[in-house]
């Protein structure tokens, strides 16, 4: 019983008089706990196990804290919740830094969340933060340092734990990719205090072996503690100072390590750091078939231009005795035109240049026969000829249009392909 109905002016219990408080409304009451508890209870670092998640459409969380004893209520709001680095799931022992509030429509105390990370994390955070800031500001995360892998490797080395899950995932996607391509496994550690020199001695002894043309290290996920051997500064060290281009793919998507802006490339998993490794058999082969299309039109264009300038040269082309002919002409135009006593003279003089115009002429037209065989014989590099007798074949529909798109046809078309000697004609069986 409320003591102070006892005491007001001696009356009986439960009895009202003018010296009663104020009666409040709920919602007001509600109000001024609230109000009281901000202004006793400022922001709060609280440590508590996660149980009964959930995830509003909103993107508000919603969640208790426990331990042992007691549990409350708490909510962080979208805004905050996509601030932390890491998925919060069932069980997680998390801090966190909440304001203590009241829930007013049902009366409900709950803690505000403002920052959320995992218990015990926030000495490794703040080492991740310094070293990343001391080698940002050494340059060693440049773009410019950044190589770029080969578009296709001859080899792809593998830096990992052969115990790793990790490492079965990479060689299933390489092998599903391009198969052709070999694979070299550099053993090492992947966590522990021993982990970051065994990695250390992989990445030298890639180097100085050179069995591969790119790198990948890799590793599953796991928490900071998992991970901390990729936050070592003498292998980002390493890594930065590689002769071979280093593809990072460490843990999941929202994993970040030092290791990760060392590296050449950064992948979210492992599997993505094998697909950026290498394309897929399927896109060579598409590009192949781009190539060849591409390279007949461009055949068939510098034809057409080589023809236009084989009739462009012929028509400029006279014959020496024609010329011989024209000059003599005109030299018979000019005898008419002089004095009885000059013609022989003049008559010598023509003659000798005549002589020399028909040298100059059989000149020219042997230079001009050694360019038109010049031109026959670049033709005939680039006929589709000399791609057929390498082994090709050039498929054609029946109005003997080349075929490049395997869609467009359908079981029973039938085909002729052309080879390098002789035409066959086949028909479509399956399309694939």
């Amino acid at each position: 019983m409320n003591q102070g109905f006892r005491d007001m002016a001696g009356e009986s219990i439960g009895t009202f008089s003018p010296k009663t408080p104020e009666i409040l409304g709920v919602s007001e009451l509600l109000r001024r706990v609230a109000n009281a508890l901000e202004r006793q209870f400022p922001l709060l670092r609280v440590r508590g196990e996660i149980s009964n998640l959930s995830i509003a459409s909103s993107g508000h969380v919603y969640f208790s804290l426990k331990d042992r004893q007691s549990q409350i209520r708490c909510v962080m709001f979208r805004a905050k919740a996509q601030m932390i680095a890491f998925r919060p799931k069932e069980g997680d022992l998390v801090d966190v830094l909440a304001q203590l509030s009241l829930y007013e429509p049902r009366g409900d105390m709950q803690l505000q969340i403002e920052q959320m990370r995992p218990a015990g994390q926030g000495d490794l955070q703040l080492q991740f933060l310094r070293l990343k800031q001391k080698l940002q500001a050494e340059g060693l995360f440049d773009q410019h340092r950044k190589r770029v892998p080969p578009a296709i490797p001859k080899a792809i080395g593998v830096i990992t734990s052969l115990q790793a899950a990790a490492l079965r995932d990479v060689l299933a996607t390489l092998a599903q990719r391009m198969p052709s391509i070999p694979v070299v496994i550099y053993p090492a550690s992947v966590q522990g205090i021993a982990a970051p020199k065994a990695l250390i001695e992989a990445l030298r002894i890639a180097n100085e072996r050179k069995d591969c043309e790119v790198l990948l290290l890799v590793r599953g996920g796991g928490s900071i503690e998992d991970l901390w051997a990729f936050n070592d500064e003498a292998l980002a060290r390493s890594i930065a100072a590689s002769e071979l281009p280093l593809i990072a793919g460490i843990g999941h998507e929202s994993d970040v390590t030092i290791a990760d802006f060392a590296a050449d490339l950064r992948a979210p998993t492992p599997t993505a750091a094998a697909m950026q490794a290498c394309p897929t058999w399927q896109s060579l082969e598409r590009q192949l078939q781009h190539h060849l299309q591409a390279m007949a039109l461009r055949w068939h264009a510098c034809l057409r231009r080589f023809e236009q300038q084989t009739d462009h040269l012929s028509r400029q082309i006279k014959a020496p005795s024609q010329r011989l002919q024209e000059r003599g002409e005109s030299l018979r135009r000019l005898s008419d035109r002089l004095r009885p006593p000059s013609i022989d003279r003049l008559t010598q003089r023509l003659e000798g240049q005549g002589q020399a115009l028909g040298v100059a002429l059989e000149k020219a037209m042997k230079a001009r026969e050694i360019a038109l065989d010049m031109f026959a014989k670049q033709l005939a590099l680039l006929s589709p000829e000399r791609v057929l007798e390498r082994g090709y074949a050039i498929a054609l529909d029946k109005q003997g249009h080349v075929v490049g798109d395997a869609s467009l046809l359908k079981p029973g078309h039938l085909l002729d392909l052309r080879l390098a000697k002789g035409t066959v004609e086949v028909a479509v069986k399956a399309t694939r």
